[in-house]
Parts: structure tokens; sequence; C-alpha cells
């Protein structure tokens, strides 16, 4: 079998748009997807922020469900510090009731936001929620798992979730050692984000290493998030990736803004050059270019299934990036 190939949504608002129109593309880029073969299709959280309009990946997932038929469905992903996992598995014990057999549960221990809004995120705010990630992915598991020990308090509560015993696919998101070493020891399937980290491929030998087999995997199973955006030119494609290059370095400086249009982005650039992320390692292209660099990506990895994301200001250019790519890998 080929390399998969999957999409990590984060909705993106152009500059003089709306988020109700970018959250309506998410939903047309999914049924794209599904149509072209991707493998997977999953949306981000973020809060806070004019660029990116998926705050509830949840919700987004309920409506994707009805405009797909085959596509898994999944969050990339939810931030479960700010929930109860109660709260979570019920919600998604409801979607994998509703599309069986096709939601992705991923989990990810970042704000998603800047420290001020996941302050706001809590329910209690007398003082700062402590970090208790670990418990939470486990307490999360229980409830699918009915494995409460028979004395504690919410023993009866994973007996009564509102899909019954169907249960989403629970995934590992992250990009550090800690993540890395958590989806190995639980058994989870394990999502690196190298469009953040970089090219980070001592994480995934990590996680095999850390890797203790479970009901949910075998084996290790990784996949790997790229930034990828392909045009029919290599020009084209670099003037399409000018927006998130000063969408970056604004946020560098702590200013959040909408995602500008390639004109405006190009005469940003030109008065204030920001180098290209070497680091994050961006790729960037024509079909062609784009198909080797990320083959040369999975294999760095060990890797047989990639997810791509982009933050493009126009959808049509959106989608005709990911157009060009199931082409190329002929999905």
């Amino acid at each position: 079998m080929g390399l998969k190939l999957s999409v990590l949504d984060q909705s993106p608002i152009s500059d003089g748009g709306s988020g109700g129109q970018a959250l309506r593309n998410s939903l047309e880029l999914a049924a794209l997807a599904d149509r072209l073969g991707y493998h997977r299709f999953w949306m981000a959280e973020h809060h806070a922020t004019p660029a990116l309009a998926s705050a509830s990946p949840e919700i987004m997932l309920a409506a994707i469900g009805r405009e797909t038929a085959r596509i898994r469905i999944g969050t990339g992903g939810v931030m479960l510090p700010h929930y109860s996992p109660f709260k979570v598995a019920e919600s998604f014990s409801m979607l994998e009731a509703l599309f069986p057999g096709r939601v992705d549960l991923g989990l990810g221990r970042a704000p998603g936001a800047d420290q001020l809004t996941a302050y706001a995120l809590q329910q209690d705010r007398r003082q700062r929620t402590p970090m208790e990630f670990p418990q939470q992915v486990q307490e999360l598991m229980a409830y699918y798992d009915r494995a409460f020990p028979p004395e504690h308090p919410f023993r009866h509560l994973a007996m009564n979730l509102p899909g019954g015993p169907a249960k989403p696919a629970i995934w590992m998101l992250g990009s550090s050692p800690d993540s890395a070493d958590l989806a190995g020891a639980l058994g989870l399937p394990y999502c690196i984000a190298d469009f953040i980290a970089g090219e980070v491929p001592h994480l995934a030998d990590r996680y095999r290493a850390a890797f203790r087999p479970s009901p949910r995997a075998e084996q290790p199973k990784l996949v790997v998030a790229c930034w990828v955006v392909a045009a029919d030119s290599s020009e084209r494609a670099q003037w399409m990736a000018g927006p998130s290059r000063m969408m970056f370095a604004h946020l560098q400086q702590g200013q959040l803004i909408a995602v500008p249009a390639p004109d405006i982005a190009a005469g940003w650039l030109a008065a204030n050059p920001v180098p290209m992320p070497t680091a994050r390692r961006p790729i960037i292209g024509t079909a062609a270019e784009c198909r080797a660099a990320l083959e040369a990506k999975a294999a760095l990895y060990g890797a047989d299934e990639l997810m791509l994301v982009n933050i493009l200001h126009d959808h049509q250019d959106r989608m005709h990036s990911y157009r060009l790519m199931a082409e190329a890998f002929g999905l």
C-alpha cells in the first residue's frame, strides 16, 4: 500500500472575510477530501484569534460527518486540559454513534491560545488549573474501556455513555519528548506536529522505543503533520505562502492578524524581509516538488501516513493545492 495522505484544517479566516465563511469553507474542503481519497480529515482547536475559526472541533465534526461518506473525521486536536474528561468522553461517544467506525479523538496538551485565554476557558478561576494531562488521558480512556476500579466513584458513568459501547480511536498529538513517551507508554497512535516543531525524527524513535502494545494499537502507529502549499508553478506557490509568513512574523511580535491577501503580504514582506522558517521546513512548490519532499519526509520519520496542513488566503487556492497533491499521489 502506498503512502496515505490526510488533511488537518484550521478554518483560516481571510482578511475581509468572516468566521462563518471560514467554517463553511472547511465543510467544502472536507467534502472534497472525501471525494479525492484522503484518509482522514481532522479539525484543529484554536481560541481567541482573528485568523482561525475552529474553536470547537467537535461541533465541526458533527457537520463534517454529514457532508462526507467514507473519510475518517477527527480532531487535531481536543486540548484536553481545558475540559472535563467525562464531557469529552460523552461528546465523542455521540459522534462515534452518529458516524460509526469513522471518528478519531486526537488529544493535545497545548492551550491552543495564549495563557490569558487558557485561564478564561477555566470554569474555576480561583487559581490556574494545574497540568494533569496524563491523568486526564487515563481517565478518558477508562470511560471508554469501562476500566475504573470497582470502588471508583465514576465507575457507573462509564456504563452509560450515550453512544453505548462504541468508542472513537484515540490519538496522542504532540511535538515534544513528553508526548512521545506518553503515547508510547499508553499504546496510543501518535501524530507528530512537524509543521510546528520542525523536523524531529528523534521523537518517532523515542515513541517506538517507549511503545507498549495495547487494545488500541498492537504496534506503533505514526502520522506526521506537514506544512504543504502546492500550486501550478513554484513561483505561485511561494506567492500563495506569503500570507502565512506575514502572519507568523506578526505572531512572533505578539500580534494576531487575519490571513492577509497575497499581494498585501508580498508588499509587507518586501518592506520587512522575513527569512523562510528553515527549522520548520515548509513544503512549497509544484505538485511534483511537494511529492518528492513529502516522500523524503515520510522516509525520515518511517511514517506511512502524512497529514497536510496550510493557511492560505484564497479558499480556491487551498482546494486546488489539495487536488494537486491527491493527483500527484494517485489517491
